[in-house]
């Protein structure tokens, strides 16, 4: 069947349409969205958007010290205030998975141009995390970290 000008086939797009629904739909291994959701968060860090910070966080937080989620809400966001230009650099993420739950390691590459958050400017921190499943999302529900000082 021949097209008159101006007609486009509908079976080739129909079928990138295909592909596309079904790679969106396909589930990510587990350690790889917990690999993600640490790079979202870094990414978040970078563009100073607190909010989206906090999100990955479970509503039960603990982190060092006891600080709980309302805590870390109050350091994400002072530090984000006084800072300029903050830079995230995330290394290797081991991630061990235990079912519903799992626990991340990584050391995060920080930097801060104001020299307020990071007073040397630049400094490495160690975190392990520890994460959850809720709903079709990973979450972190503890976190312990420490610079190359402690």
């Amino acid at each position: 069947m021949q097209r008159g000008p101006g007609e486009v086939s509908v079976r080739p797009y129909l079928i990138v349409l295909s592909c596309l629904l079904s790679a969106a739909c396909a589930r990510q291994p587990d350690d790889e969205a917990i690999r993600a959701a640490i790079t979202a968060g870094a990414a978040s860090i970078e563009a100073h958007r607190a909010k989206d910070v906090l999100d990955l966080a479970t509503d039960d937080f603990v982190g060092n010290d006891g600080v709980d989620r309302a805590g870390l809400a109050n350091i994400v966001r002072a530090q984000l205030l006084g800072a300029n230009t903050i830079g995230v650099r995330i290394g290797s993420v081991t991630v061990e998975l235990h079912g519903e739950r799992a626990v991340a390691r990584f050391d995060a590459d920080i930097t801060d141009s104001s020299g307020r958050w990071i007073a040397d400017r630049a400094t490495t921190l160690h975190f392990e995390t520890g994460w959850r499943r809720e709903g079709r999302a990973w979450r972190c529900y503890n976190a312990k970290w420490s610079d190359d000082r402690s």
